[in-house]
Parts: structure tokens; sequence; C-alpha cells
């Protein structure tokens, strides 16, 4: 599924390219645009990663610089069933993440210090567990791909504007500035079409991930209002990136709902409460932010930590830290 929503999201942005040359070129135009069209979509699929990574100055953290946070994603992806993604931090107050990579194999989780300094770890494993879904469901590439290809969209109607409207395109300047206003909207709606029901998989799926789907209900809670007040300038300067956080970085920009990315908080939240209820969760309140608690305490060893603890907290375990599972102990993905 996520392959042909691929394939047929390259085509509507080759189209849209060929419309809009056509119109500023004729004949030479449609074909200029074709070229660099094709172009485009070859280097959006290899580099889009590291273009999204670049646009918000990520700088790569190892065991070294970042020991709970690589920890913490490493025992969520084992758990998931996919390899080591890289792991990334961005110096951004606003509390966000998003996953990038045309696949499992090449796949990167950035994460803002802001999200850190404001969750405990029970809600960061659920955020986390969120993007590694969409790493597993191999959304990020379709994601990363929209990103770079609208922003290339904006990009050609600007071309446009700047070669004019005389005789060259034969749309007179109105039509010109038309194309620079309509192309740009154009684009964030072939975005849309990135469903919105994708958020709501990945936070099902990062819920069976992390075990327990009210740690990403209670980060949700906290970080989409500030996400919402705090300003994001990396997102402001590349709106096309906007689908690719957990939560969306351009709503303090007024944006209006219809072309909103994501789901409503609301929703989303009752989604996950509901999930919670079927695997018999009982609702509390959040820990408070720097608690980092999702791990088991080891026995005789006080306070679980990522290196003192035996794993993630899971339904196969009892209060002593015993395995109780079948299969002895196997660190499983919520797919079995």
């Amino acid at each position: 599924m996520n392959i042909m929503r691929t394939a047929l999201l390259l085509a509507a942005m080759t189209a849209l390219f060929l419309f809009v040359g056509g119109l500023i070129g004729g004949g030479p135009g449609i074909m200029i645009a074709l070229v660099f069209a094709l172009g485009t979509n070859a280097f959006a699929y290899w580099n889009s990663d590291r273009l999204a990574l670049a646009a918000v100055n990520a700088r790569e953290v190892d065991a070294g610089s970042a020991p709970e946070l690589v920890s913490l994603i490493g025992e969520l992806a084992q758990r998931a069933g996919l390899p080591m993604p890289r792991v990334y931090l961005v110096d951004s107050d606003q509390p966000n993440a998003f996953a990038t990579g045309r696949d499992p194999a090449h796949a990167a989780v950035a994460v803002n210090t802001g999200l850190m300094r404001r969750l405990s770890r029970d809600e960061l494993a659920g955020v986390l567990s969120h993007e590694l879904t969409h790493v597993k469901n191999r959304d990020t590439l379709t994601m990363t791909i929209t990103a770079t290809l609208a922003g290339a969209i904006s990009s050609i109607a600007q071309w446009g504007l700047f070669w004019g409207g005389g005789r060259r395109n034969g749309m007179g300047i109105f039509g010109t500035i038309a194309l620079a206003v309509l192309a740009p909207l154009a684009a964030m709606i072939v975005q849309m079409a990135v469903s919105r029901g994708r958020e709501y998989e990945a936070d099902r799926g990062g819920a069976l991930i992390c075990g327990n789907p009210l740690w990403l209900a209670h980060a949700l809670a906290k970080i989409s209002p500030e996400a919402a007040a705090i300003p994001n300038e990396a997102a402001q300067t590349h709106p096309a990136m906007a689908h690719l956080y957990i939560v969306d970085p351009l709503r303090g920009m007024g944006i209006d709902k219809l072309f909103a990315t994501h789901p409503s908080l609301e929703n989303r939240i009752a989604a996950l409460r509901q999930l919670a209820q079927s695997m018999g969760i009982a609702d509390g309140p959040p820990a408070p932010a720097g608690a980092w608690m999702p791990f088991a305490a080891a026995p005789g060893r006080g306070q679980g930590s990522f290196t003192d603890g035996p794993g993630i907290a899971s339904p196969w375990r009892d209060e002593a830290g015993h395995d109780n599972s079948s299969d002895g102990g196997r660190i499983r993905g919520p797919w079995g």
C-alpha cells in the first residue's frame, strides 16, 4: 500500500511539474519540466532524509554523547523488530520529533531538545515508538519525498513569477501571479493525499511497541499546546516538512484546520484511551517531567534505568522482573 501510495504521489507531482512547465514555456517548457521532475524525483528518493535533517540543523548523537536517548531508541527498535536507526538531536525549544529515511535500513529519528526537557521517560518512549512505527510502516519514504517535492513545486512557481508574464509564457502577469499562488496550494493538497490515517496507525502501533497507549496520550496532551505556542523557526522556513513531525509545528501560525497535516488532538487521545481500555490498562495522571521510568527495576537494584533495568516493562513480566512469556523472554514487537 505504501509503495503504491508513493508511486501515485510521484506521478501526481510529475504531472503538476509538467502542467506548470507547459503554462510557463509551452512545449519546450514541458520538456524542461519533465527533465526537472525526473531529476527531482530521483534526488528526493535518495537524499530527502538528508535534506530534512539538514533543514533543522540536526546533529547526530551516539551512545557516548546521548546514552539514555540512544539506549531507549535501541530497546524500542529491538522490540519493534527494526534495525537501529540513526539518532539526531535538534536544538529547538518546541517539543517535537520526527522520523525520516527511505526504508528501515536507512532510517533516522530526530528529537527536539524541548521534547526531552518536558516529557517523562515513559512519555518519551511513547513518542519514539510512534516514530518507529512510521519507520516500520515505511511512511517515512512517502513523508520525506512529499516534503522535498512540495518544496520543489513552490520553487517552480517562483521561477515562473521571475520569468515574467510576457510573451514567453502566454499567461500574462496576472496569470503568472496566480500560478505562483496556486501551485504551492496544489502541492499542499497533494501532501494532504498522504492520509491523516497514517498518524492514527502510527499512534496505535507506537502504543503497542511501548506497551502502554497512555504514555503517548499523556505526551500528546503535554506537547501539542506548547508546540502551538512555541515557534519552530526551521519548520516555518520549510513548511513542507510540517507533516513529518508528531504534532503540527505550524499550528501557532494560524493554519486553517482544512489544511492541517495532523488529526485533531482530541481524536488522537480518544483513540489511544480506547485502545488502553481494550488492553485493560487503567488511566491515571501522567508522570512528572523528568521521571523517566518506563523500565522495570531490576530485583534488588532500586529504580530501573537504561543500565541496570531488565528492559522495557511489559505484560510478560511479573512484579519481581521474571519473564512469564512462553517464548523464553524474547523481546517482541506488536506484530509477534
